[in-house]
């Protein structure tokens, strides 16, 4: 497995969709938002880039309702915003990897067809490597979410975030989940709009890691998009 994730298996990026309906839901005259789309979960792998790159990829939900998968990204590391997280160094257990020899963040974002981001799971690893191994390693995850001015808007209703090994490890595997919730203007009920953030992070002794997301939502609306990718 370590092979399909080295920086030269970029063209082994793998991305799928899964459409949970496909029909415009405007027969349901009772549906808060008729012209949204039936739920979706979305997925997306990526090996990590080189120190210094970024590789990313995004999803669009089309007229039809059907994901309309873009190319994946490559180029130079972007300044992202703060909130992706700098990085990884709130756990005890992982206070050696502020100067770690290795650092991965990636992003997993939801946004709509105005371009506003609407939730956002974001993570932060650094693991250090010796004698083929990974000596301390550790992921942090943050959540961000879109409120409107009226204190309405999206929430954050549960997160989870956890490695499945810290110090002298063969690997990690790292996974982060945040699941948030919408009551608003476009639905005051609270009960149609509903997105889940799913963040995978495998982190080896070699030096390679890889990035794999996943977002579940209960209805999209046509133009809404996803942006996930790791620098």
């Amino acid at each position: 497995m370590n092979s399909r994730l080295s920086v030269a298996a970029v063209s082994a990026v793998s991305l799928v969709a899964l459409m949970g309906g496909t029909t415009v839901a405007t027969a349901q005259e009772s549906d808060p938002a008729p012209k949204s789309c039936d739920g979706v979960r979305l997925t997306g792998e990526l090996p990590a880039p080189a120190p210094g790159q970024a590789v990313s990829g995004q999803i669009t939900i089309g007229p039809d309702c059907e994901p309309e998968l873009g190319s994946v990204r490559r180029g130079p590391a972007s300044d992202r915003p703060a909130r992706t997280a700098a990085t990884a160094t709130t756990r005890a257990t992982t206070a050696a990897a502020t100067t770690a020899g290795h650092q991965l963040r990636g992003w997993n974002e939801m946004y709509d067809c105005c371009n506003i981001r609407m939730t956002g799971l974001y993570t932060a690893s650094s693991w250090d490597t010796a004698d083929g191994r990974v000596t301390t390693a550790g992921t942090t995850a943050t959540q961000e979410w879109n409120r409107e001015p009226w204190d309405a808007g999206w929430s954050l209703t549960s997160q989870t975030a956890k490695d499945d090994c810290a110090t002298d490890c063969a690997e990690v595997n790292s996974e982060a989940h945040a699941d948030f919730a919408y009551q608003g203007v476009f639905d005051p009920t609270g009960d149609w709009y509903d997105n889940t953030h799913h963040s995978y992070v495998q982190l080896t002794a070699d030096g390679t890691a890889s990035c794999r997301f996943d977002v579940e939502l209960r209805h999209t609306f046509v133009g809404w998009n996803w942006r996930y990718g790791c620098e």
